[in-house]
This record gives C-alpha cells, structure tokens and sequence, in this order.
C-alpha cells in the first residue's frame, strides 16, 4: 500500500512538471532589442541588410543586421540568446537610436522597458501567447510568400538591372543567402558547378541573356530621400563653401611611369596584387609631403591654429552605389606601394558594398581625386574640411609632344588640378608641391629610391 502511495505521488509531480515547463515556454518573456547610440551624434540609421529572420534562433553577438548613417556602416550584435519574433524596419527603411530594432523570445528576467509596447488599434484585443505565436507565423509566411530572400545591397542591384526576380535565384550561401555568383549563373554568365552531382541544380534549361538597358523618361515628379554618405557630403561640402580655393593645374608626362607600371604587373600579379596607377600617385604626394608639412595638414574649429599632421592619411574620392565617399589610407608614409595597392583594392570593394567602416572615413589629411578613371582632363576639386588641399588627377592619354631635340613624338600625359586654402596656404607653396610631384612621377626611379 506504501508502495502504491508513492506512485501516485511520484505520478502527479511528474505530471506538475510536465505542466509547469510546457506553461514556462509558453510564457517565455519578449524584448525589444533597440538600436543603442552609436556615437558621433548620429541619430538616425538606414537599414542596409537583415541578417535574421522572424523564427530564427541566435545568440548573443550573433550580426543582426547592418546599418549606414551618414558617416559610416555598422553591423550590430545581438545582446540575447532567443527567436527572433518580429523585425521592426524593412530594408531601406529608417531606423532611429532607442527604437526597437527586433522583439526577442529570451528566456528569464526582463527589464519592464526593454518589454514590447502593445500595439493599439480598431477592433484589437490583447494578445496572448499562442496568438502571438501564430501571428509571427503568419508574418513569416507572408515574408516568404512575398519573395524576400537575404541578400546585400549589391545583389539586389545586380538583379534589378539584370530584372531578376530574388526568389527565383537558387542562394548557396549561408542560410539560403544569395550571392553574385548565384545571380550570375541564374543569367548563364557563370557556368554551374555539376561536380556534386545533385539532383537541384538547374540542367533542363539555361536563363535567357540580360536585356539591354534601356532608359525611359520619368513620367511625374519623384522625391528621393537624402541619406548615406551623400548626407554627410551635403554638410561636408557646405562648410566647403566658407574656404577661398586658389587652383592651380599642371600636366606631366608619365612615359617613365608607364613603362615601370608595366614592368611591375606581373610581379604584382605574382603576389595577388592590382597595381593600377594610383598607388604611384599617393606615395609620390605622401614623398612630396614630407618636403611641405604645411599641405598635410588642417585648421582648427576656430582658424587659430594650422596642425601639421605626423601621418599622411590620404584620402581618395570614391564614387560609390551609395554616393560620393571619401576613405582614407593611414600612415601612406610607411607603406609601401604594393601595400597601398592592397589598402585602396580592399576600400573599394567596400564602397562598392556600401560598407566602409567609420575607421577609414576618420582622420584624413590630404585628398586625391582620380577623375580620370571616369574621363576628362581638368578638374575645379572642392577641398575636404578641415583640410586644406586636394588634388584631382585627370585621364592618361597619348599626345604629341615635343623631345628635347624638337621632335614630335606620342607621349602618354596627365593634367593635374590642384586646390588649396588660400586664407592658410599661398600660391607659390602649392606650386611648388606640384612640381615636385611632378618630378617625382616623370622620374620614378627618384621615388623607389627614397622608399624605406
């Protein structure tokens, strides 16, 4: 009888605590994750890229997504271990500091402002637990029904231009993500790997070419918001407006250097380096720097003072999908060229992906423009405050010449525009600057010599 007493006994604590988990998950707390401060007054972010879904599982530090201000891209972490049950921004959509970013399904104590604000409307009743969970569900049915897929920016221009709907394209990145790749063998641009023998890849048929693009006229008026980097351009460029520029155009003959790039390529290639001309550039003005301080410099908030930088930090002018953007590589003084290539590959593979960080857009100190990647020869470049001179490099092209015995030959030339502060940098110090560049560009083997 004893026996039997505490089999029951045993039976209804075992049947308590099944009820007692079953009701603790179905009761576990939802937060709202919010986007935290994250510095340099910046109020209010861009979403660029989501990279959880509504029902997925993460952990702390786990990215959950990454946003662009007006200064910089930033991935944000996540603070907790749970689901994630709702996403409060669409891609494009802004997001501002202290609103919530997501609601997370965490398990334990949760602070009463981190908890979900209900929502109120005609007709709504307060939700519970299951209605919760079936309209997150309902949600991610609808995200999926509607063909959002993951992807980075730069996908979904592809796809556009390319008018490729997303969710048709198979991802084989993590999670399903789509990749360049994936876009591209969906247009037959990019054969498909066959070596895993699996029965999903595509054999029955192959995508038709991309259309040729074609423009059409606007039919009304459409307001495109300002945001990104072409936000900080706007301030950036309006301070620009309070300096005097004093300008100053050259062009030089760059045969010497046409034919050392040449020599250089393959041994570049050789260390998986692209060498283009710009490397040059920069180390001949970062060697030229070091003979006029007073260039690698900038003013003070209250023009009392010019602060000659130790490090030349030079800036290029990037065009980029999101706007006009202008990273810096540090300490151009003690790289070499081949690093300076790597430095400027690595930024514009960011730009191109709208993700420069906020450290290469900090501390510039002189400012490059290559123009002439695009076209033309001269140029009027507006100087980047608080710096004080900038210099904007046109195209390479092949010109008669005159030699040093009257003769005309083909010479490969570049024009060259510079501007400087003239309230704190004179004519003839930005004069001979650029002579000295100059020098250093029709005679490289004058630089290469003074490399450490």
């Amino acid at each position: 009888m004893m026996a039997a007493r505490l089999l029951g006994t045993s039976s209804r604590i075992a049947k308590f605590s099944r009820h007692f988990h079953t009701a603790k998950a179905a009761f576990l707390p939802v937060v709202q994750f919010k986007l935290s401060d994250i510095g340099e007054g910046i109020a209010e972010v861009q979403v660029k890229e989501w990279y959880v879904k509504e029902g997925d599982t993460i952990s702390q530090f786990d990215k959950v997504c990454e946003v662009q201000s007006d200064k910089a891209a930033v991935t944000i972490s996540s603070r907790y271990d749970g689901i994630v049950r709702k996403l409060y921004h669409d891609v494009d959509g802004m997001a501002r500091v202290g609103q919530a970013l997501i609601d997370v399904e965490v398990e334990g104590n949760v602070e009463e402002d981190e908890k979900p604000k209900k929502e109120e409307k005609k007709g709504a009743v307060t939700s519970t637990p299951q209605a919760s969970k079936e309209s997150a569900t309902s949600a991610s049915e609808s995200s999926a029904s509607d063909g959002k897929v993951l992807a980075t920016p730069a996908v979904r221009r592809l796809a556009m231009e390319n008018k490729v709907k997303l969710s048709s394209v198979r991802g084989s990145g993590k999670e399903g993500r789509v990749l360049k790749e994936d876009v591209l063998k969906f247009l037959g641009q990019v054969p498909a790997d066959h070596s895993s023998g699996s029965t999903n890849i595509r054999t029955t048929h192959q995508a038709p070419l991309p259309a040729a693009k074609s423009y059409e006229a606007l039919k009304e008026d459409v307001a495109v918001p300002i945001r990104g980097y072409t936000r900080a351009m706007i301030k950036t460029m309006t301070e620009a407006l309070k300096i005097p520029h004093f300008g100053y155009n050259d062009e030089i003959n760059v045969d010497a250097l046409v034919k050392l790039r040449g020599e250089l390529k393959d041994f570049a290639k050789e260390r998986h380096v692209k060498l283009s001309y710009m490397p040059f550039f920069i180390k001949a003005a970062s060697l030229a720097l070091f003979e006029f301080p007073g260039l690698n410099a900038t003013t003070d908030d209250k023009l009392e003072n010019i602060i000659h930088k130790a490090s030349h930090n030079i800036c290029l002018a990037m065009d980029t999908p999101g706007g006009l953007v202008v990273p810096n590589i540090k300490n151009c003084e003690q790289r070499s060229i081949f690093e300076i290539a790597q430095e400027i590959t690595r930024l514009m593979e960011a730009g191109k992906r709208q993700q420069i960080g906020r450290e290469d857009l900090v501390g510039g100190t002189f400012t490059l423009s290559n123009i002439g990647a695009i076209g033309g020869t001269y140029a009027s470049p507006v100087i980047f405050p608080p710096q004080v001179a900038i210099g904007a490099i046109g195209a390479i092209e092949r010109l008669p010449r005159f030699d040093k015995h009257d003769n005309v030959i083909a010479a490969n030339v570049i024009k060259v525009s510079w501007c400087a502060d003239h309230r704190v940098v004179d004519g003839a110090t930005m004069a001979r600057f650029g002579n000295r560049w100059k020098f250093y560009l029709e005679h490289p083997s004058a630089m290469l010599a003074q490399l450490k």
